[in-house]
């Protein structure tokens, strides 16, 4: 069910100006493997470049054995990856049903679709109370299990999470993550980009952190947590 993700000497940029620079990392199948950084490291735009909505200048991305670098976004995601983005995007004026309809898009099969939107209703009982509600009317909680729904619509190898603790209560960012926890237990890989340290690390296999654009350090959460630089910039 999941795939390896690697990424070697990527390079992006904005105009002339590059805001990736040698990134290489690797997400090992079955793991739920972290990528810590303030704004502006570079964290949402390595993401924009797996996904090729910013294309990358040089280096390559491999997915599941294929290389993926140059395939148009519609592409990498029928290779199996799927992307929360940041911020709860959610179409408001649609209903909670809706929403996750269009999650897949790309499947043709009404009966796996539906057999789909049950699992997600079995992992977020409030969306099933709340199916004909427009998402635009919900809490910002209830908009992250939407937007986390859509994600896993399209049953992928490989889940991109973009800063799911954003803008919630420290009790709803528990939660999320509990959910993460148990979305990476059922077999889906889990690319989890974060600036809440602790609560990422708590659940995370192995790590790496980026800062101005470059990979400063990797480990495994107990290794990062016990590095100075991150101890530095996240624990005081």
């Amino acid at each position: 069910m999941s795939a390896k993700l690697v990424i070697e000497n990527l390079y992006t940029a904005y105009d002339s100006a590059d805001v990736l620079e040698d990134v290489s990392l690797t997400i090992e199948p079955g793991s739920i493997t972290c990528l810590l950084g303030s704004n502006g490291s570079g964290k949402t735009t390595l993401i924009r470049s797996i996904l090729r909505l910013t294309p990358a200048r040089a280096g390559r991305i491999i997915f599941d054995g294929i290389d993926i670098t140059k395939f148009p976004t519609h592409k990498v995601i029928s290779t199996g990856i799927s992307c929360i983005p940041e911020g709860r995007k959610v179409f408001p004026k649609l209903t909670v049903e809706e929403n996750l309809r269009l999650g897949a898009y790309q499947e043709t099969s009404s009966d796996l679709i539906r057999e789909r939107m049950e699992e997600i209703y079995r992992l977020f009982p409030r969306l099933a109370e709340r199916r004909t509600q427009l998402a635009g009317t919900m809490s910002g909680g209830e908009q992250a299990m939407v937007s986390i729904g859509r994600g896993l619509m399209r049953a992928p190898k490989l889940l991109l999470i973009d800063e799911p603790s954003l803008g919630l209560s420290p009790r709803l960012v528990k939660e999320n993550f509990e959910i993460i926890k148990r979305i990476n237990e059922r077999g889906i890989t889990v690319f989890l980009v974060e600036q809440n340290v602790h609560q990422t690390l708590a659940i995370s296999h192995y790590g790496y952190v980026l800062s101005k654009g470059r990979v400063v350090a990797a480990g495994t959460p107990a290794e990062l947590a016990n590095r100075d630089e991150v101890r530095e910039a996240y624990f005081g």
